[in-house]
């Protein structure tokens, strides 16, 4: 039994091999010739008809310029804004980082990565306050 499936598997294999030996082909490759694009002429159009009505162009007047308008340092108006920005610096003033409060908040080893990393202390302390702003 082994012996004709053996057999039966080989004739099928030398079959196969022989059969594709008569099936190869060889293609040659012709050169395709390379058509040039051609150029047409393009249509000439005819302008557009003029505009029925004579249009005149007006005059603007741009010397109403102002640097008070511009920049109002000095009106009574932007003297009520630093008010404000005095609290924006108190807030930023409470809110500063030490080394040791960065120290306290992420470990020593941490901090000199940081440092080791950004380059200074003072770039480590700015990533402290930063986390400390996120953490909020």
């Amino acid at each position: 039994m082994k012996v004709i499936l053996t057999l039966i598997l080989g004739l099928a294999f030398l079959i196969s091999c022989g059969s594709k030996e008569n099936q190869i082909r060889i293609i040659e490759k012709k050169p395709q010739p390379i058509a040039k694009p051609i150029q047409q002429p393009l249509p000439h159009k005819a302008l557009p008809p003029a505009p029925k009505k004579n249009i005149k162009l007006k005059e603007v007047d741009d010397s109403n310029h102002s640097d008070s308008y511009m920049y109002p340092e000095d009106t009574p108006a932007a003297k009520k804004d630093p008010v404000e920005e005095t609290q924006v610096t108190q807030t930023e003033t409470s809110g500063a980082m030490t080394k040791e409060a960065c120290i306290s908040m992420i470990s020593q080893e941490k901090f000199d990565k940081y440092t080791s990393m950004f380059g200074s202390e003072a770039a480590s302390i700015k990533r402290c306050a930063m986390l400390k702003a996120m953490n909020q």
